[in-house]
């Protein structure tokens, strides 16, 4: 099995409800920030880290999406009858990214500094890792409400915990979800497995960061782009 990850999953499928009505007529990841839909800026950081597979999962308004991702090259991933959360809708897209370590990336964030897909490549060691989470301390976590999410050790496994948020980006061996009874399920519930068996890691990302997951959102994420240095 190949341990270097080569593939990505975009996570598409939601609802986006929080977004109200800018979500009525639309799906979440063609909402535009900084005059370019959502999903755009995530396939920007998949192509500047040269991934070469490119998957998305697709529910509400599939149309819509498919139309806008298929002449990119993106391969469609598409949860017809009911959402199938983030493990199950990355295990029904597993055909499409292959059995060997996937990437995956929320469509719903923007990000400024190192890519954070090379920053988790870079990182990666499966020889002890199950999953490698990108983190962010709580208090650089922009359009985040609420508490962390997780605790690191000193070698850098997580625990449950509130010092870090995780990005919405990750590299996670794909082995595990087929242990799942459940047709739709978290990752969540893959972590929490990974915890107990001390295979679930964080490191940090160095830039910045913007959850995009309501109207409010999308000013916060602009400001941050708009203040990134030029490179």
């Amino acid at each position: 099995m190949r341990n270097r990850p080569d593939s990505l999953m975009i996570f598409a499928a939601g609802f986006g409800t929080r977004m109200g009505a800018l979500t009525r007529d639309r799906p979440k990841p063609l909402v535009e920030v900084a005059g370019r839909p959502l999903i755009d800026h995530a396939l920007d950081i998949a192509t500047a880290a040269d991934v070469s597979t490119v998957v998305a999962n697709l529910h509400y308004l599939p149309e819509m999406l498919a139309a806008h991702l298929a002449p990119k090259g993106v391969k469609l991933s598409l949860e017809t009858d009911a959402i199938l959360e983030t493990g199950g809708g990355l295990r029904q897209a597993l055909p499409l990214l292959g059995p060997h370590p996937v990437f995956t990336l929320n469509s719903d964030a923007v990000w400024t500094g190192a890519n954070p897909l090379d920053e988790l490549r870079g990182a990666w060691t499966p020889e002890r890792m199950g999953a490698l989470l990108l983190l962010l301390d709580k208090h650089q976590a922009r359009g985040h409400r609420g508490t962390g999410d997780f605790d690191l050790d000193a070698e850098g496994r997580i625990i449950r915990g509130s010092s870090y948020v995780y990005s919405g980006a990750q590299i996670i061996a794909t082995g595990p979800l087929a242990d799942v009874p459940e047709t739709a399920f978290s990752l969540n519930v893959v972590w929490n497995r990974l915890i107990a068996e001390g295979r679930l890691y964080g490191t940090i990302h160095r830039g910045g960061w913007c959850d995009v997951g309501s109207p409010e959102g999308i000013a916060e994420a602009e400001a941050l782009l708009q203040a990134a240095p030029d490179v």
